[in-house]
């Protein structure tokens, strides 16, 4: 397994304005889809390409490429629904996976109500998008629920990570290669990161 943290300007900047307390939803979503924009591309370095024959203005015959393996992305619902556009505005083949989980507030453990997914899902290549990689449940379970639909080839990409999330994800899924945006340091005792950016769903859909 590998694991990317992600130190560029651009999307340190951004992650910065979308911690701010005073950020609204608006400008929160429209920094979470760029800032999978800006991660998308170091993501899909090893995607497999396959050649084609192109017309250009000036020749009828040219060498051209195009992805060869499917994407599927899984957002990890609600939060992770903040992510899709980014990404699909740079993939527009990619289809969509919904896995719907909810964090029983007692136990903190992670409760499936929804999971959908292509037909062809264990042939393609699989990003599971949640903004929070906080205790790792709900990034390990939403990889359980697409690795028993047959996805094989899988990459978790989120926001702002701790390392027991970290931890946690690695132990479940050891083949699955984490991307993040920051790494933060303290997952307080209510499982939420600190200094983080609060209730990633909450503050995309602008539910409190």
């Amino acid at each position: 397994m590998a694991i990317t943290i992600f130190d560029h300007p651009l999307i340190l900047d951004k992650l910065s304005r979308m911690r701010r307390k005073e950020t609204s939803s608006k400008d929160f979503r429209e920094n979470l889809n760029e800032i999978g924009m800006l991660m998308v591309y170091e993501i899909f370095r090893d995607v497999k390409l396959k050649e084609i024959s192109i017309k250009t203005p000036t020749v009828k015959k040219a060498k051209g490429y195009t992805i060869e393996t499917p994407v599927v992305l899984v957002p990890i619902i609600r939060a992770g629904l903040g992510m899709v556009d980014g990404i699909q505005k740079i993939i527009p083949t990619a289809k969509i996976a919904h896995v719907g989980l909810y964090r029983d507030e007692v136990t903190m453990k992670p409760v499936e109500y929804y999971a959908k997914a292509p037909a062809d899902i264990d042939s393609s290549y699989t990003i599971v998008v949640d903004p929070m990689l906080a205790t790792g449940g709900s990034a390990v379970k939403a990889i359980d629920i697409i690795k028993s639909k047959g996805a094989k080839n899988i990459k978790f990409v989120g926001l702002v990570g701790v390392q027991e999330g970290i931890d946690a994800l690695q132990k479940a899924h050891p083949d699955v290669d984490i991307f993040l945006a920051c790494k933060d340091p303290i997952l307080n005792k209510h499982g939420y990161i600190e200094p983080g950016m609060g209730d990633a769903g909450d503050r995309i859909f602008g539910t409190k």
